[in-house]
């Protein structure tokens, strides 16, 4: 635990859980992070979640699934990480110096974790910002018969998938999100999918679940439907064909 009064911060990431009927299994299950990682956030177990850097990210992704501001999260835990530091330096300052040599396997293995850990984070922090970044704008100059011509050396933007017309259901990704697509009772399609990726299906009946609604574009029997969400909400729909 930290200092006092520590406890409030995790009771608040427990109480917006509760409040919406959801077990830790269940968040685990539609955040993609651990359940024993979000009770360390609740319980303020710091030292099983590892470094500072860690415990912001998963509480990033954790607020703001449940609805909360992950700054100011993040902020209130920054606060008290310092007030920790200082106490902690405050003891080492006064308690007899002893150095140990760590092992070479001890380095290596911690450094592999560290590495592992950073990746999730940054792929994390990635997903839900990129539908914001604005695409390539393609300038065009005129030739001499009065024709416009693209500039050269852009990225091609990804085309829409064949819609398929009547009883037809497609996705296109903006951005890196998880889905489950369960058409007529078989699951279609299960999966974390990066931007770009792009299916239709035919059926009678669709049940899609998102993990990044703001991330993908829902077509049904050939008319846009829209996104279902905001960046980083989980969504689930049915449709019938």
């Amino acid at each position: 635990m930290n200092a006092s009064g520590s406890r409030d911060l995790g009771e608040r990431f427990r109480a917006a859980r509760e409040a919406r009927g959801l077990t830790l299994s269940e968040v685990a299950e539609q955040i993609r992070i651990r359940s024993v990682y979000l009770a360390a956030i609740e319980d303020e177990h710091w030292n099983a979640i590892g470094a500072p850097v860690y415990a912001r990210g998963f509480m990033r992704t954790y607020a703001r699934f449940l609805g909360m501001d992950p700054e100011e999260a993040v902020a209130e835990f920054n606060r008290r990480q310092d007030v920790s530091t200082a106490a902690t330096a405050q003891d080492v300052a006064q308690a007899p110096r002893q150095r140990t040599r760590p092992s070479g396997a001890l380095i290596w293995v911690a450094g592999l974790v560290a590495v592992v850990l950073i990746a999730f984070v940054v792929y994390n922090e990635v997903a839900m910002r990129a539908q914001q970044s604005p695409g390539p704008v393609a300038d065009a100059t005129a030739t001499t018969d009065g024709a416009a011509s693209a500039t050269p050396d852009l990225p091609t933007p990804t085309p829409v998938p064949a819609l398929g017309g009547a009883n037809s259901l497609a996705l296109v990704l903006s951005a890196p999100s998880w889905l489950r697509v369960t058409v007529d009772g078989s699951v279609s399609m299960e999966g974390t999918f990066p931007a770009g990726t792009s299916k239709t299906f035919h059926g009678k009946n669709a049940q899609v679940r998102i993990g990044n609604a703001g991330g993908v574009e829902v077509f049904v029997d050939g008319k846009d439907r829209g996104k279902l969400g905001a960046s980083g909400d989980v969504v689930e729909y049915n449709f019938t064909l």
